[in-house]
């Protein structure tokens, strides 16, 4: 049987504990190292030196100095918080400073990143056509902080004029819409997300992908065509 790949999560909440239910009846992963498990832990420096990866789902003010502290200990990460995009850079030049691997995404949901291809391709041909107007609705469960979405403000950057409406309501895990409206017709285009078991096994897809590499890396590049 081929060696596992351990896994340290940062974070244990929905994200968290989907992704540990996943290993535990995984024959490729296995989770050596929990941070965060309880709110009055830290980090667990010394569980994470015995992973081989280290998966971050905690919040956008802890990102940051969770990429440095992983960083120090010479092993590469993947992040899944949303919101911290800004310092994107500052990540950068830490991930360089230590020659470690670092790979993110607002969303590690398949389909998810298959929806931003259709989007790429949509924006193209929308483009060419003045008469739509394109507007977008984002809805997610009342417990998501983050308004609008990650995934939304990933949307929005690739189609010139969008704009989310969000709403933040009941247990709905994941739900982005954009439609292109004209006087003659209308297109809907539109991804729903049922449970977090998708964005849990793209987040392992992730640690796979990064396990070796060093650099930061988008998700989207495992979608190239």
């Amino acid at each position: 049987m081929a060696k596992k790949t351990k896994i340290a999560l940062i974070g244990y909440g929905k994200m968290g504990k989907e992704i540990d239910f996943l290993c535990k009846d995984s024959e490729v992963f296995e989770v050596v190292s929990i941070s965060y498990k309880n709110r009055e832990d830290g980090l667990d420096l010394k569980g994470i030196t015995k992973a081989d990866i280290a998966v971050d789902f905690t919040s956008k003010d802890a990102v940051l100095k969770n990429i440095e502290e992983v960083a120090k200990l010479g092993k590469n990460l993947v992040v899944g918080t949303t919101g911290w995009h800004d310092d994107l850079e500052k990540a950068k030049k830490i991930v360089e400073k230590y020659q470690t691997g670092l790979i993110y995404s607002p969303n590690f949901s398949v389909g998810v990143n298959i929806f931003f291809k259709i989007m790429d391709f949509s924006a193209k041909l929308f483009a060419k056509f003045s008469d739509y107007d394109v507007y977008g609705l984002e809805v997610h469960h009342k417990a998501k902080l983050d308004s609008p979405s990650g995934t939304a403000l990933k949307i929005a950057g690739k189609v010139k004029g969008l704009n989310f409406t969000s709403i933040r309501a009941g247990r709905n895990p994941g739900f982005h819409e954009v439609v292109f409206d004209s006087t003659a017709d209308g297109i809907t285009l539109s991804h729903q997300a049922y449970s977090r078991v998708g964005f849990a096994k793209g987040a392992l897809v992730a640690a796979e992908f990064i396990k070796n590499k060093k650099g930061v890396h988008a998700f989207e590049e495992l979608f190239k065509i």
